[in-house]
């Protein structure tokens, strides 16, 4: 008779553990009643045996984590001496890290190595290693050069702690097994180690947003490991150094806002492998080197906001793979080469604030995946090629302070733009009105001012409702501001300045949401009244000033005196209403209501009486000018320090800063 094994929990874990022998052979429980749910497919028996693999897989799990090696004792003393050298953490980041407790398992930030127990990672606590790290939470101190005993180190994100200081230790050098170095938006100092390009294995290495100084290591882009380098918003100074080695791994490369100088390196073409180049805001100066052709994966280029020369390159067009590229603000000079329509995977072009002539190639209608093309204030002439209509993906377009000449191409009209902006091309126009086919485009802004637009403002803006910036500045525009401008309900910035409008503000301008308006330099009447008073609804006005400009125009009828109380004015900081000779009246008191002001201009106006001082006290007025009124009495005592030259050509004004008031004498008549 066979002995039966009875299923009991058992006391030895291996013997529950998969493909483990058991004393006890497992067999099923005969039943004298067989019934569907009970053979060995039926659905309970499934379950069972579910259950059964999920328990040992849990088991196994449980022995393996009971045989992960503990925390290394030389690791653990590494760790503490960092700790010490942390003497703020006001958030408790290393709350955890107590020298009673296993680092491996128990301390933030910290991951080991599960056969040895040798830390690998050493990341800032709450984050996460690849993770960008979130602001706000910081601790002081230094870096301890003890941190070297940490000999398995792979990775090391120290990053955004923002009040971490000192140098960083050269000691560093020593963890042979470094990988990534995170050491980003902190307060550190110093130069950065050269021995640290000479770390056999690392990739990343990002010390950005520091204070750190000194020239580049020699050794900067030779690393035969490094692929990310970024060490952008610091105090580095001196030149690139050259690579020294064929074809460094280099992927990236962010060296902007420091205080770099020579030139850009003619070696720079061997970074081959290169993706990102940044050396934006430095003191670079020279040629852009033809080398640079030779970066055919490299997809951003900004090299803006330093002092290069010379002519972009041709070689330019061997940028095949470049999405975003950046070269405003510099001296470069001649024209654009016709090869940068080879440039189809180019999104966004910016070559603005140079010295670039002659005309656009037609080779820019080739970009076929460009979005955005900015070439402002250059010394472009000629027409605008009818080519310029095949980037079907354009959305902003900015071609303004050149010397374009017309006519606009038509072939813009069916361009996706948003952004529009041929302001001061003084020929682009020539006299002619705003073509109709703008009335066609969905644009946002609109900006032609300064291109020699004359007439009338045309009816087709009446159905522009999509505009929110409009500036037609700076032209021969006549005639009166028309009725539909109330249709206009999108903008909120309008500048009609330094044109020949003329005619009273017609009511319906109170429908606008304008923040931004100016009107100076018109010969517009009436009163101010319909331009300052917008219409209200419920609980909310059409838009709140931030610039009211109605300057030197001929405005009558005075400034209402209701004007603090005006819901649209509640938060503007700039008014400028001088020079509007027959204006007249008094400056109102309730002025002193619009706390935001900054700036008020009232000079020339005909103004008479005294100066309310709730006006001249504004908390944040600097800029005040009453000049050339009709202004009596003492000038009000003011926080702000003010100009005589602000009170000037009224003569019964008097005080500080004028002289001061003669006091008056009274005559005592003597009693007989």
């Amino acid at each position: 008779m066979k002995k039966k094994c009875i299923f009991q929990w058992p006391s030895d874990i291996s013997s529950f553990l998969p493909h483990s022998r058991s004393p006890c052979r497992r067999t099923p429980i005969k039943s004298s009643l067989r019934t569907p749910s009970s053979s060995p497919s039926s659905p309970r028996m499934k379950a069972l045996a579910a259950k059964k693999t999920l328990v040992q897989h849990l088991l196994l799990l449980l022995l393996l984590l009971r045989a992960a090696a503990a925390c290394h004792p030389a690791d653990l003393a590494a760790l503490l001496a960092f700790k010490s050298g942390i003497n703020w953490d006001p958030t408790g980041l290393l709350r955890s890290w107590n020298s009673s407790t296993d680092c491996c398992t128990a301390w933030a930030g910290i991951t080991c190595d599960s056969t040895t127990g040798r830390v690998t990672h050493l990341s800032r606590p709450g984050n996460v290693f690849g993770v960008n790290s979130i602001w706000g939470i910081s601790m002081a101190g230094e870096i301890s050069p003890a941190i070297a005993g940490l000999s398995s180190l792979q990775f090391l994100s120290l990053n955004n702690l923002n009040l971490l200081t000192g140098p960083i230790p050269y000691e560093i050098s020593h963890l042979k097994s470094l990988s990534g170095l995170y050491l980003e938006y902190n307060n550190l100092t110093g130069e950065i180690p050269p021995s640290l390009l000479t770390l056999p294995l690392l990739r990343s290495l990002y010390l950005n947003g520091n204070h750190l100084s000194g020239h580049l290591p020699t050794a900067l882009l030779s690393s035969p490991s490094l692929t990310e380098l970024d060490i952008s918003y610091n105090l580095l100074s001196g030149i690139i150094p050259s690579p020294i080695i064929s074809f460094p791994p280099l992927s990236k490369l962010h060296l902007s806002r420091n205080f770099l100088s020579g030139s850009i390196p003619l070696e720079i073409g061997t970074l081959r492998r290169l993706t990102f180049l940044d050396l934006t805001m430095n003191n670079i100066s020279g040629i852009i080197p033809s080398s640079i052709g030779n970066l055919t994966v490299l997809e951003y280029l900004s090299l803006s906001q330093n002092s290069l020369t010379g002519y972009i390159p041709p070689s330019i067009g061997g940028l095949i793979s470049l999405k975003f590229c950046r070269l405003s603000d510099n001296r470069l000079a001649g024209e654009l080469p016709m090869s940068i329509g080879r440039l189809h995977a180019l999104e966004f072009l910016s070559i603005d604030n140079n010295e670039l002539t002659g005309e656009l190639p037609s080779t820019i209608g080739s970009l076929a995946s460009l979005q955005e093309l900015y070439l402002s204030n250059n010394r472009l002439s000629g027409r605008i090629p009818s080519s310029i209509g095949d980037l079907a993906h354009l959305v902003d377009l900015d071609l303004s302070r050149n010397s374009f000449t017309g006519p606009i191409p038509p072939q813009l009209g069916k361009l996706g733009i948003q952004y529009l902006d041929l302001s001061f091309n003084p020929f682009l126009l020539n006299g002619t009105g705003l073509p109709t086919w703008l009335g066609t485009m969905h644009l946002s802004k609109l900006i032609l001012g300064g291109t020699g637009i004359s007439g009338e403002l045309p009816p087709w803006l009446s159905s522009a409702s999509s505009i929110y910036k409009l500036d037609l500045s700076s032209n021969s525009i006549t005639g009166p501001i028309p009725n539909w401008i109330g249709n206009l309900t999108s903008l909120d910035f309008l500048n009609l300045s330094r044109n020949g409008l003329t005619g009273q503000i017609p009511p319906e301008f109170g429908r606008l949401s304008i923040m931004y308006l100016d009107l100076s330099r018109n010969a517009l009447t009436g009163r101010i009244r319909p331009a300052l008073e917008k219409v209200t609804t419920i609980g909310s006005v059409a838009g709140l000033y931030q610039t009211v400009d109605m300057s030197r125009n001929q405005f009558t009828g005075g400034i209402d005196e209701d004007i603090g109380y005006f819901p649209a004015m509640s938060d503007v900081k700039e008014l400028e209403l001088s020079y509007n000779p027959g204006l007249g009246g008094k400056i109102p008191a309730t002025i002193g209501r619009l706390t935001r002001l900054q700036n008020v201009g009232l000079a020339g106006d005909g103004l008479e009486g005294e100066i309310p001082g709730a006006v001249l006290n504004l908390e944040l007025l600097t800029v005040f000018d009453v000049s050339e009124n009709r202004l009596s009495g003492k000038i009000p005592e003011h926080r702000v320090k003010l100009p005589a030259t602000a009170f000037k050509g009224n003569p019964g004004l008097c005080g500080p800063p004028l002289p001061p008031c003669k006091e008056k004498t009274k005559k005592w008549r003597r009693r007989s």
